[in-house]
């Protein structure tokens, strides 16, 4: 079992909670205790309503639903064609494309100013799903928010993956050198692309993957922020304020989710400004150590074996 199943699983196990391995492959386990049984894929489980899992799969229809709730989102569109999201990345100067369904990160373009750019970007988007959705580039930090039993329990700042330079190796060989660590690791769970989006971020810092990087210069390589791409992870629990951790519960409802992953883009963690971008319904819980996210997710499971 992946980690993200397995610290979930050693949580049930401490509380004398049985659990089946009902796939290994797809990490579905089932946990029993007192003649109650749930099925689970990591941090998914039957707890969770079809119709949850579908708005969190449809980008644009996830936007929609919180926007309804006067949340604040992006604003953003479906992308029809070229002369169409030409006129969008004018209006809002810069513009993240997204497939409308998938997840890690996969098909995303993040800052995107020129045509060429832009027809990369669908064309990647497209890849993984039939349709695209176009979002205004909003700068922030990122921000990754876990609500259990419609309450937050966790946030920590994601940053994109970077290399640093020792005056001899090329960036494809100092990010190839990072990937085999980040492999042994995380069990192959995270990776820095080598691929034409990576390219790009590279050439917009008037660099390629072919030239050495200085002893000690950090690059940043991929504009998106996710685990799954190589990218870094920090607590930042204490930091966020009680405003935020109300916008991410209001959210969880809004979208009928009793365990998700936020995604937002804020100025500063103790402020009150906003968007939210993502929401993930099989949130990775074992990102956010040392926070007690395990305990919680069985605490919502079973709370008569609450610690």
């Amino acid at each position: 079992m992946n980690i993200y199943a397995q610290i979930l699983i050693d949580e049930a196990k401490s509380r004398g909670i049985d659990v089946e391995i009902v796939d290994e492959e797809a990490n579905l386990y089932r946990l029993h205790y007192n003649g109650k049984s749930i099925l689970c894929r990591e941090s998914l489980t039957e707890k969770t309503c079809a119709m949850a899992i579908t708005i969190c799969d449809n980008k644009s229809l996830t936007h929609r639903m919180l926007k309804n709730k006067n949340l604040r989102v992006p604003r953003h569109t479906l992308y029809q064609d070229m002369e169409q999201a030409v006129t969008y990345m004018k209006e809002w100067n810069s513009i993240v494309v997204k497939p409308v369904s998938g997840e890690q990160g996969r098909g995303i373009t993040v800052d995107v100013r020129t045509k060429k750019e832009l027809q990369q970007a669908v064309e990647n988007a497209l890849r993984y799903s039939n349709h695209v959705l176009l979002e205004e580039f909003v700068e922030g930090k990122d921000l990754r928010m876990i609500v259990i039993d419609y309450t937050f329990v966790a946030a920590a700042e994601r940053k994109p993956a970077f290399v640093i330079g020792n005056g001899k190796e090329t960036i494809r060989q100092l990010i190839e050198n990072k990937n085999r660590r980040l492999a042994e690791k995380t069990k192959d769970e995270s990776q820095i692309p080598l691929n034409r989006e990576t390219e790009r971020v590279i050439q917009r810092q008037n660099l390629s993957l072919d030239d050495v990087l200085p002893d000690g210069m950090e690059l940043q390589v991929c504009k998106t922020a996710n685990y799954h791409t190589g990218g870094t992870i920090t607590d930042t629990t204490a930091f966020v304020s009680p405003f935020l951790r109300k916008i991410a519960e209001e959210a969880s409802r809004a979208l009928n989710i009793p365990v998700v992953g936020l995604d937002l883009l804020v100025p500063d963690f103790t402020g009150e400004e906003y968007v939210i971008i993502e929401a993930n319904e099989r949130p990775g819980l074992a990102n956010h150590e040392p926070q007690p996210t395990a305990q919680h997710f069985i605490d919502f499971l079973f709370p008569e074996t609450k610690k």
